[in-house]
């Protein structure tokens, strides 16, 4: 494939490549081929390259040919062998055809087929990015990702922005509720892929992420980063109007919505409304009676998770929550709360017709009886 040189030295748009109004026309893997991905330089024009031009085309192709292996290409060998000349040709050959067909990385044990592709790979071990955006200051450890990084692709019903076309895709399906990805085990269904294999380890009861330090073993890498947290203190997600801090970016979203009163969730039988879609769904189990947490010690069920977590400290006795004044400890959080108004003295319920205070709701309630006469 013949190419040729712009004013600031290498032009990556070949003379032959055909575009649909400027995307790219899609192939079957099984079509591809060296010629279909290889830009070609003659000796004359490489001659005319400087050092960082030469670098930028050598990691370009090499990310390339990576990206058609990483999803499961299998290279002609009359393709690696017109590689290794052109390699050649240019004094950049990495391997001769003839050796070890696969490197591998100590560190992850993932294999490629080329040295330099190795080379590449290691940046995400050692945090290297060589490629950095004169816009956004951000920085790269591949070129495509720099590249990416310049455009945007904008969601006509929300205006959100992406750098790639494919999560705008992705993104697009929160609009549609399509969810084209079903697990053949259960059957609920994803919008990506990734999370219907995040999902199928529920199944399997795989939990590849452990936490070195408790134990604590977790399906999804991400949530191992969350997980550790706790143990760090580490909260990088803090609220810009009261200054409050937390350990998830999420939960800085719905914090937010306590300031905004955004309340997006709604409850189609009572009207109630609330800031998170998984308040919604446990409410509407008031609603059909269901309650899908059980305790396999008593039998009694629970309509959430969290519940059922805090219902088995009474077989346990656990008392996960102390008084940091007195040491006393509990083993609810709002138990600890009222406690902690005993040293400070506060008395929050007050009655609005003698004026007396009181520590808890319930003690104003029974207060309020001496009033109206009721017998309790």
């Amino acid at each position: 494939m013949e190419t040729y040189l712009g004013e600031d030295g290498l032009d990556k748009k070949p003379r032959k490549l055909k575009r649909d109004q400027g995307k790219l026309q899609h192939h079957d893997m099984k079509t591809v081929t060296y010629d279909d991905v290889h830009v070609n330089f003659t000796l004359e024009e490489w001659a005319l390259l400087n050092p960082s031009q030469k670098n930028l085309y050598k990691d370009v192709m090499l990310e390339t040919y990576g990206n058609l292996t990483a999803v499961g290409y299998s290279w002609e060998d009359k393709y690696t062998e017109k590689y290794c000349q052109s390699s050649r040709r240019h004094g950049r050959h990495e391997r001769n055809h003839t050796e070890e067909k696969l490197f591998e990385n100590t560190q992850c044990v993932k294999t490629f087929p080329y040295h330099s592709h190795l080379q590449i790979h290691k940046r995400t071990h050692a945090g290297e990015k060589p490629y950095e955006c004169n816009q956004s200051d951000k920085a790269f450890a591949y070129y495509s990702h720099h590249q990416s990084q310049k455009r945007t692709h904008e969601c006509n019903q929300c205006g959100k922005a992406f750098t790639r076309h494919n999560h705008l895709l992705i993104h697009k399906r929160k609009h549609t509720g399509d969810k084209p990805y079903e697990c053949n085990q259960c059957g609920k269904a994803f919008s990506q892929h990734s999370n219907l294999q995040h999902h199928k380890r529920i199944h399997s009861g795989e939990k590849p992420y452990k936490c070195k330090q408790c134990g604590k073993a977790f399906t999804r890498r991400s949530h191992l980063v969350i997980h550790k947290r706790k143990h760090t203190g580490e909260k990088p997600y803090e609220c810009n109007q009261c200054g409050k801090a937390f350990s998830q970016h999420s939960n800085l979203q719905y914090h937010k919505r306590i300031h905004s009163g955004e309340k997006p969730y709604e409850c189609k039988q009572c009207g109630k409304a609330f800031t998170r879609h998984s308040h919604l769904v446990i409410h509407k189990r008031k609603h059909t009676g269901e309650k899908p947490y059980e305790c396999k010690q008593c039998g009694k069920t629970f309509v959430c998770q969290s519940s059922l977590k805090i219902h088995k400290r009474t077989h346990t006795g656990e008392k996960p929550y102390e008084c940091n004044q007195c040491g006393k400890a509990f083993a609810y959080h709002s138990n600890i709360k009222i406690h902690e108004r005993i040293h400070v003295r506060e008395k929050p319920y007050k009655c609005n017709q003698c004026g007396k205070t009181f520590l808890r709701h319930a003690y104003l309630q029974q207060h309020k009886r001496t009033h109206t006469g009721e017998k309790p």
